[in-house]
């Protein structure tokens, strides 16, 4: 369990790159995403979190 908060950081940074560097692309980009039909979000959440339990498994 020692490796969540470090990994928790990590998604933090990640994630604030985008607002912090590109703020007019990052707005556009949430505009499009929310005219996005919610199954289809849904369906990339999944695969997002699927990919992203395989590659804690593979690495951990």
């Amino acid at each position: 369990m020692s490796w969540f908060l470090p990994a928790l950081a990590m998604v933090l940074i990640i994630e604030g790159l985008g607002p912090l560097l590109f703020p007019n692309k990052w707005r556009n980009y949430l505009q499009k995403l929310s005219q996005q039909p919610s199954n289809e979000l849904r369906r990339i959440g999944g695969v997002l979190v699927i990919m992203g339990a395989l590659l804690l498994l593979f690495f951990a």
